[in-house]
């Protein structure tokens, strides 16, 4: 794939041939201005010669001009028109400046559902929660942790999520029309974040408490450090792939944040967030959720898409040994979210207990196993939620409690039933 280095011989090339450009047409201008300061040296010298037609007319100068470029472009590197067999998840040389031909039509497709998708966090109404937050009687103990223990946890992923993106995966990632959707999903986590930021600011919480969870939360830290480490190596900007175990590298942290961040991580906050929603308790900040969560399952499902291509591409990744660490990968994210939840719910609250978040983690795990092409490790594990499905899967459901319709569109422009 292009490297830094490439950028860096481009970009000397280019600086040599702009020179030599900017000269060209200096001289071309030079030719076709007259010189005043001589003729104010020498005002009764006898009128000069004329000057030549090539160097007087605007269309001659226009024809210079146009040959000084035509010798700069020929000087360059021959520019083809990439087809659609020369592009590449991974590893590709092809101009990635050439959005079309699309390869990977789906990934054209989810980056025009986000665009469809955009909504922003003040236009959600906080109200109803700033008045039941403030209510001394109004959340139980357990319901108060659960509450600052996602909004702890969910305000550093985000951010953890968009650096993995940016530094890492957008440069190694050598497909124009998946970049596209890399570039909406990092807007995305930007507006996750700053929903986040939006609830713990209406809420009047102690900003430095949440924002620091993930230092001083052991459960919570737990899992932000083992997503850190699988972003490290790529993050490098002299990371290159082009290697098995370069390119295995990049396979582990698409696995880590796709399958594991977002694919596991988040399902137990949300599941909590969104059942005090159903209860009528902090329905705005489980609105916002509910957004975010239909933002993070589409990310899920590129980030799965995208690492079963790489996999189609090179299947000399995809061996016994990978096969192994991407299913520990996995089940280690489970257990880290399993703990998550007993900590959170060390009693039964909210319609739910630590065992019922159990068996539905394992059920999550289950299906992000096959999704990649990997057996099964919870047999018989079932979904005791299944309100969360439809909360994903349908196009739009009614706030009753605002009579609000959740199904958004570009510009926010939210229609009534």
């Amino acid at each position: 794939m292009l490297s830094w280095d490439d950028y860096d011989k481009n970009a000397e090339e280019s600086a040599v041939v702009n020179d030599a450009t900017l000269q060209k047409l200096e001289n071309v201008e030079t030719k076709a201005q007259p010189e005043p300061e001589a003729q104010a040296e020498a005002p009764t010298a006898p009128a000069a010669a004329p000057a030549t037609p090539q160097a007087s007319s605007p269309e001659a100068s226009e024809t210079q001009t146009e040959q000084a470029l035509d010798e700069v472009f020929s000087a360059t590197e021959n520019r083809e028109r990439v087809t659609v067999d020369q592009k590449a998840m991974i590893n590709c040389r092809a101009d990635l400046n050439q959005l079309v031909p699309f390869k990977y039509e789906w990934a054209w497709q989810k980056y025009l559902d986000g665009c469809a998708n955009h909504w922003m966090p003040q236009e959600v109404n906080m109200t109803a929660d700033i008045a039941l937050w403030k209510s001394e009687d109004g959340l139980s103990d357990d319901e108060r942790t659960i509450v600052k223990r996602s909004l702890g946890f969910f305000s550093t992923a985000d951010s953890l999520v968009a650096n993995n993106l940016v530094l890492a995966l957008y440069r190694l990632i050598t497909n124009p029309e998946c970049r596209q959707y890399l570039l909406r999903q990092a807007f995305e986590e930007a507006i996750h974040t700053h929903a986040y930021q939006y609830c713990i600011e209406s809420l009047g919480m102690d900003e430095g408490e949440i924002f620091n969870m993930y230092h001083e939360v052991p459960c919570v830290a737990q899992k932000a450090s083992w997503a850190l480490k699988y972003t490290q190596e790529i993050s490098d900007p002299f990371f290159q792939t082009g290697t098995v175990e370069t390119d295995q590298a990049l396979l582990k942290n698409l696995i880590a944040y796709y399958c594991v961040l977002e694919g596991v991580f988040f399902y137990c906050g949300f599941t909590q967030i969104l059942s005090m929603g159903r209860r009528n308790k902090m329905t705005g900040t489980s609105e916002q959720f509910q957004y975010i969560l239909r933002d993070e399952s589409m990310h899920v499902n590129f980030g799965i898409d995208v690492i079963n291509q790489i996999k189609l591409e090179n299947p000399h990744l995809w061996q016994a040994e990978t096969q192994e660490w991407a299913r520990d990968m996995i089940l280690e994210g489970t257990q880290l979210e399993i703990a998550y939840a007993r900590d959170t719910m060390p009693r039964g609250v909210l319609g739910m207990n630590a065992n019922m978040m159990e068996e539905y983690l394992q059920f999550i795990a289950n299906r992000r196993l096959a999704q990649i092409g990997l057996a099964e490790q919870f047999p018989g594990a079932k979904n005791p939620f299944p309100w969360m499905s439809e909360i994903m899967d349908l196009k739009k459901e009614k706030n009753f409690f605002e009579t609000r319709v959740t199904d958004y569109q570009t510009g926010g422009a939210l229609t009534w039933d």
